[in-house]
């Protein structure tokens, strides 16, 4: 991306505007005769809308539906035919005063026509409600048919009526445009997910182990059959922490599944043969970081490779084929090293992939394998056109004990030999996640407005092993926290940062970590930034109470000691810069009371605190003008707090 070097510097408002804007695609798929292409774009507000277009005449995309927000929100679409959708749509509603998430699936034309629910129908006399009504598990064959699992409720008699006693997941093949369906496994309550080998047979099947009323232990049991066979055989058993394989992929055609499994401290790829005797071989490993994914391609899912990140993320394709079509990709377009394959036709022949970079938020492309010809079909972010972004720099810096903490660095367009900038150090959220390289809308907003910015992969993001982990970044979080701190001191010993003028600024976990660094150190920075930030650990254990998942949150963020000393909210006195936090009232991740706690203790403290709440936003903050808000009012502040 390149503007005229004479161009006027935008104002704050316009580029708050522009960096607000949410990606123009949520989503996208591609039809099995590789015509045509769906994606989900957003609206104003919380609506999103589905277009459909056939790239390969020039039509205009049109749209073919929408939802308005209130609830649903469109998730995503495929194609379970050449003229046939599915889409699934989310929604949080109230129930009995506590906040549930809940998806509906629904098919319809691919010019908006003939929409039919796919959920199973249910009456007044249901026992329960539906909250995840499904998914779609193999997409078949492109005849309008798919595999999906079900969720069944189950209602009492009355009158004369029979009870439905059918309760829980199913797994049925069922024609989108009919509705006719054939039940493949009854419902079981003990079901939880299925993958197929993508010819249409569900091999592993896994059930969440539960324990008294419904809670969930984080114990995880899968189970697979031998081809031609019904019957269920141990696959194993999962648990956080401990050595097992985790499937999360079936060839067919060679009668394997892919497993995740530790191996020397860091997650590799296996091979696992489904033939009854448990073969596992080694499929790929990399000495320095986990194996988080394995790469597919087609309607059948086929794996071509494995997927991981050490600086930049990175693919070890299996398949010849994707392995030289990858190596061209990256001399075709050699300024978007970043390419994904995120769909292709039927018969592989045409493809649909994204290419992106760290100064490029991405384009999508259609690829045609016999004529060798790519045709670009949209752009990730065109908000952003005609602005110069900031190149992302891998770095490392020593933490306190000598260890080599890896990050990465922005700088404000044209000032990438600039000493003594306003700084900004970012954690990011999770804890159990990580930064990589790329484009960064939070980040790219802030280099734009003058700011160099610093993204820590702290010990306690995942990624790196389980020593990195370290538990994670609640129970360990004296570490992690240092690691940030450290981060801050790195940038003024190398001249980057004014030590003046450096600010924290973080969403979710990385809010939290914002938070706690000042009280740990509170004379490091001179401004906070906090999105939807955790401030109680307590509160964050007791938010999940009413919720089949409240063991797993209270084992991962523990008890003991930390709880009171890692609760930035518990530590207000010892804060000296001034905060200013932003959250959505409909958040389920981390309740919006987490922020009115802080907020009001900072204020009983006599400390300087702001707090904006979004009505009817969840813990993404999914609207524009919401995030362009954001963005200008946390730019103001921070301006103003560090005297730019």
């Amino acid at each position: 991306m390149a503007v005229a070097a004479d161009a006027p510097a935008a104002d704050g408002a316009t580029v708050a505007a522009q960096f607000g804007a949410l990606p123009g695609i949520l989503d996208i798929s591609l039809s099995p005769d590789g015509k045509r292409i769906a994606y989900v774009a957003p609206g104003a507000g919380q609506v999103t809308m589905v277009y459909t277009v056939d790239h390969t005449v020039g039509e205009e995309p049109r749209i073919v539906a929408y939802a308005d927000g209130d609830p649903m929100r469109l998730q995503w679409c495929g194609w379970s035919g050449n003229n046939r959708l599915v889409c699934q749509q989310y929604g949080i509603i109230d129930s009995v005063g506590t906040k549930l998430p809940f998806t509906r699936l629904v098919a319809l034309d691919a010019d908006g026509a003939n929409i039919k629910p796919l959920t199973q129908k249910s009456t007044m006399s249901a026992l329960r409600i539906s909250q995840f009504d499904g998914d779609i598990v193999d997409w078949l064959g492109g005849d309008d048919e798919v595999l999906m699992m079900r969720d069944n409720v189950p209602e009492q008699s009355i009158g004369s009526m029979l009870a439905k006693s059918d309760d829980g997941m199913s797994l049925e093949r069922i024609n989108t445009r009919t509705l006719r369906s054939k039940v493949v496994e009854r419902a079981s309550k003990r079901v939880d997910g299925y993958i197929s080998d993508g010819r249409g047979v569900a091999r592993i099947m896994w059930s969440d182990v539960e324990r008294g009323q419904g809670y969930l232990t984080g114990v995880r049991s899968y189970f697979y059959r031998t081809q031609g066979s019904d019957a269920w055989k141990p696959f194993s058993t999962v648990k956080e922490g401990e050595n097992a394989l985790a499937p999360i992929a079936v060839d067919g055609g060679a009668d394997i599944a892919y497993a995740l499994q530790p191996k020397d401290g860091r997650m590799a790829l296996y091979r696992v043969a489904l033939d009854g005797t448990m073969k596992a071989d080694l499929a790929y490993a990399n000495p320095r970081v986990d194996i988080d994914d394995v790469i597919t391609v087609g309607r059948n899912g086929r794996v071509i490779g494995a997927a991981y990140v050490t600086d930049r993320r990175a693919a070890e394709y299996f398949d010849p084929d994707y392995r030289k079509l990858g190596a061209a990709l990256s001399k075709a377009i050699p300024n978007l090293p970043l390419v994904q394959f995120l769909g292709a036709s039927a018969d592989e022949n045409i493809l649909l992939i994204f290419a992106g970079s760290d100064v490029d938020p991405g384009r999508y492309y259609a690829f045609d394998r016999k004529a060798r010809r790519m045709s670009e079909l949209l752009r990730a972010r065109p908000q952003l056109e005609g602005l110069t972004l900031s190149p992302v720099k891998s770095v490392s810096y020593a933490a306190a004990d000598g260890t080599a903490i890896p990050a990465y660095l922005t700088l404000p367009p044209g000032k990438e030999t600039a000493k003594g900038l306003p700084a900004i150090v970012m954690p990011h959220g999770g804890p159990a996640s990580r930064d990589e390289w790329g484009f960064d809308w939070l980040a790219q907003f802030y280099a734009q407005r003058g700011f160099a910015v610093l993204q820590p992969n702290f010990r306690g993001s995942s990624g790196y092993g389980d020593a990195w982990f370290a538990e994670n970044g609640f129970k360990s979080w004296k570490i992690a926290i240092g690691d940030i701190n450290d981060g801050a001191r790195w940038l003024i010993s190398q001249g980057v940062a004014d030590a003046d003028r450096l600010a924290v600024v973080g969403w979710s976990y990385g809010g939290y970590a914002a938070l706690q660094s000042n009280v740990v150190d509170p004379d490091l920075f001179k401004a906070v930034v906090a999105i939807a930030p955790v401030t109680d650990l307590a509160m964050l254990k007791n938010e999940a109470r009413d919720f089949t998942n409240a063991r797993v949150v209270a084992d991962y963020i523990g008890s003991g000691p930390h709880i009171e000393e890692g609760s930035p909210a518990r530590h207000a006195d010892r804060f000296k810069a001034p905060v200013i936090l932003f959250h959505g009232d409909t958040d389920l991740n981390v309740g919006v009371a987490e922020s009115r706690a802080m907020d009001g203790a900072l204020r009983k403290a006599g400390k300087a605190s702001a707090l904006i709440v979004y009505k009817g936003l969840d813990h993404q903050l999914p609207d524009a003008a919401a995030r362009t808000d954001m963005l200008a009012k946390s730019d103001a502040f921070l301006r103003e707090k560090l005297k730019m």
